[in-house]
């Protein structure tokens, strides 16, 4: 299977369960790898035959800037699901961290992995 990736996708949302949290966007940082197979698009060398990184990466940023999660978990499914709704998507890695948010810790996060048939 192939890969492509969105590393590093800096967004600023709501997203924390303490009340300081709620009130102002804060970094969030994201990092989507999802799988398909690009046998064709390398043949063929047509946008349509490949994942669109771009269109993905604006709909996650979209979702991450509005979405006003309480979790790190529950924004990574959401994000993992905008990508299994690519039909060319088989599986998906989601990180998403949030950056200074532990003391003496450069930041945390969760890591999910999903695939179409879960």
């Amino acid at each position: 299977m192939d890969k492509t990736f969105i590393k590093d996708l800096l967004v600023r949302g709501i997203i924390g369960i303490r009340d300081w949290e709620r009130e102002k966007a804060q970094d969030i940082l994201v990092n989507v790898t999802v799988f398909s197979d690009a046998s064709r698009a390398s043949e063929t060398d047509d946008i349509n035959d490949c994942v669109d990184y771009s269109a993905l990466s604006k709909k996650i940023q979209t979702h991450a800037e509005t979405a006003k999660r309480l979790t790190v978990e529950a924004l990574a499914s959401d994000l993992a699901k905008i990508c299994l709704g690519v039909p060319l998507v088989k599986k998906v890695i989601v990180r998403v961290e949030k950056p200074g948010a532990v003391r003496f810790a450069k930041s945390v996060g969760v890591e999910i992995e999903r695939k179409r048939d879960d």
